[in-house]
């Protein structure tokens, strides 16, 4: 089955599938084992477009919407999940500037954004906010035209390489959850540097760092949405965002079994192939129904998303106006639910999918001359990221207490 709405989403996953091939599948052994960022990856999607797919064509996208982005991020991911990752942490990032931005801090900053030319991501966590992030410690005060932050955020992808860090501070640390804005700073700010590079299990071609700010003096033009609407961001960021994250799994889950049926076919004991074995053949098609379902609940809800996403992108741009209010405008429905029910299952299934494709190839999985082990490891995090998967389930559990 695919879950194309029209011929540009086709086209822009072919592309993607054509890069993945020939640039990530030869550089992604090299790249995990160096444990190093590559711009060779970053500069490839750029030429091919994939940062600005869900972006509006005045600023350079698309303008095809989150489905296209979702697509897109899956295909990259059946080859190399971690090399992939800038196009998905860009739009982590540049979504809640998306969303609240000013038509003004929209002129400014979505051309390079859309171009891949500067990459963005999402600076949330810290060493004592993870699944709380209402606890965060970081502070933005006022001064002037400026806010000074000081602080520290934890597990930030893309790190060092990233351009510009949508971060979420307390600018009301009396008020808590309600005093958290969202404020973005760009690379080079000074009084803005550089933590622990993390040694990772999984996604080592994606660094992962901490961000250290000392009197970090930034503009207040780059305040998102005013004072203490941080949360509110944040949470409408993830409704969009977190399908994404699913479709990675999705991606990685689909290029596990691709891996291991190649080899189950080559692969003989007792004169036969071993995907001749019935057991193997029913392990492979549960797998199967299981990513495909998986399927199914992504690209449903990414292309109902879309329905108010690119109204809303349009209508911003007509009225001056923020695509938050004009999501508001259109009075559409909440994806929490959705988005959280589309992270759990598609990361699940890709853990699922890793380690028993591990089981059905043998020894010769467990090894890192063979792209399962990779796969495996990067599995792990789409259980984490963006919200554990207990978080997922408070999510859900909260919507079903909620709708009955």
């Amino acid at each position: 089955m695919n879950y194309f709405n029209n011929e540009a989403e086709r086209e822009a996953v072919e592309r993607a599938k054509k890069l993945a091939l020939e640039v990530f599948r030869p550089l992604r052994a090299k790249y995990d084992e160096k444990e190093e960022f590559c711009p060779e990856a970053v500069e490839a999607m750029a030429a091919q477009k994939l940062f600005g797919l869900w972006l509006p064509k005045e600023y350079g996208g698309e303008g095809l919407g989150v489905n296209a982005l979702a697509l897109v991020l899956e295909e990259l991911s059946k080859v190399c999940m971690g090399l992939a990752l800038p196009a998905g942490t860009s739009a982590l990032g540049g979504m809640p500037m998306f969303f609240w931005a000013t038509p003004e801090q929209r002129a400014k900053w979505l051309p390079d954004l859309a171009s891949g030319k500067k990459l963005w991501t999402f600076a949330l966590s810290e060493a004592q906010a993870g699944s709380d992030a209402t606890s965060i410690k970081t502070t933005a005060v006022k001064e002037g035209d400026y806010y000074i932050l000081n602080g520290s955020k934890h597990y930030i992808s893309t790190g060092e390489a990233a351009d510009f860090y949508t971060v979420a501070v307390s600018t009301n640390p009396s008020r808590g959850a309600r005093g958290i804005s969202l404020i973005v700073v760009e690379k080079g700010t000074p009084g803005f540097t550089f933590g622990k590079k993390e040694r990772k299990m999984g996604l080592r071609t994606n660094p992962t760092y901490d961000l250290i700010f000392r009197d970090c003096k930034v503009p207040a033009s780059n305040l998102l949405g005013g004072e203490g609407k941080g949360l509110f961001i944040v949470q409408e960021t993830f409704d969009y965002s977190r399908p994404g994250i699913a479709a990675q799994a999705l991606g990685l889950a689909q290029g596990a079994m691709s891996e291991a049926v190649k080899y189950l076919k080559i692969r003989k004991q007792f004169d036969q192939p071993v995907i001749s074995f019935q057991s193997i053949g029913h392990e492979l098609a549960e797998l199967t129904a299981k990513v495909e379902a998986g399927r199914a609940l992504v690209f449903k809800l990414t292309s109902l998303m879309d329905k108010d996403f690119l109204a809303a992108s349009q209508n911003a741009l007509k009225n001056n106006t923020t695509v938050h209010d004009e999501l508001k405008n259109l009075k559409g429905p909440r994806w929490t639910k959705y988005s959280a029910m589309a992270k759990l299952f598609c990361s699940d299934t890709a853990m699922q999918v890793a380690d028993r494709c591990i089981n059905l190839c043998g020894g010769i999985a467990y090894t890192r001359d063979f792209p399962l082990e990779k796969f495996a490891r990067d599995a792990k995090v789409t259980q984490i990221y963006e919200g554990t998967n207990h978080i997922q389930k408070n999510e859900i559990m909260a919507s079903i207490i909620k709708e009955s």
